[in-house]
């Protein structure tokens, strides 16, 4: 037991990824709260002992970093297909050697983005196929699933006012225009409501806390 009572957190179930791990992605529109929700899960999981990894796509590795420049700060036009490979480039070398290995030694790997991610932004973004987009990120990982993905669920107007409050300059996509935005809420929906299972969706105009404890609940339902 912990200081405060709790149980510890570990994974003691096979993961999708054939591991004794859990894998945890955090999906929506740019401001929508992702990284406070994952830095949240975070802390909650490390004050019960369990073991966490926290990474991000892309930029989860050396090569990822590079990759994340050029497809988020390239001044210049990219084509679409050629920045789908991009993203799916960098996912093969992130699940390799980050996500796999700590889902072996039995971590629970807290992400930024994943697969996702390329189906609502460079699917229905960008307008390419989404099933090829899809097939093209699981190919790259190998079939590679997480047992839970948060879906923070924001109206694109709100993420927008969001972002113009951080006074930041935008990347590419954040620059894109709102039916961009759109499109791409309209197809995290749709794959989260093909896979009620694998998602949980929330609506991220609810306070950060109670989020979090939602988050909590579904994680503590798949190390159950």
């Amino acid at each position: 037991m912990t200081e405060d009572g709790t149980r510890p957190l570990h994974a003691p179930r096979a993961a999708a990824a054939g591991g004794p791990g859990l894998f945890v992605t955090f999906e929506g529109g740019d401001g929508a709260g992702k990284t406070t929700q994952a830095a949240l899960l975070e802390q909650w999981i490390g004050a019960r002992g369990g073991s966490v990894v926290r990474t991000r796509e892309p930029g989860g590795t050396d090569v990822g970093v590079r990759i994340r420049d050029i497809v988020l700060h390239h001044r210049g036009h990219i084509d679409p297909r050629a920045e789908a490979l991009l993203y799916a480039a960098d996912r093969a070398h992130h699940v390799e050697t980050v996500v796999r290995p700590a889902i072996a030694r039995g971590d629970i790997v807290i992400q930024d983005r994943y697969l996702d991610s390329s189906v609502a932004y460079q699917g229905a973004g960008r307008v390419l196929d989404a099933h090829d987009v899809r097939a093209l990120s699981l190919w790259a990982t190998d079939g590679l699933l997480p047992d839970l993905t948060v879906l923070l669920d924001l109206d694109p107007a709100a993420a927008r006012q969001r972002l113009d409050a951080d006074d930041k300059p935008f990347d590419r996509l954040e620059a894109e225009k709102g039916e961009f935005h759109a499109r791409v809420r309209s197809a995290f929906l749709d794959l989260a409501a093909a896979e009620p299972d694998r998602f949980l969706v929330l609506d991220a105009t609810q306070p950060p806390e109670s989020l979090a404890q939602r988050v909590q609940a579904a994680v503590v339902a798949r190390l159950s």
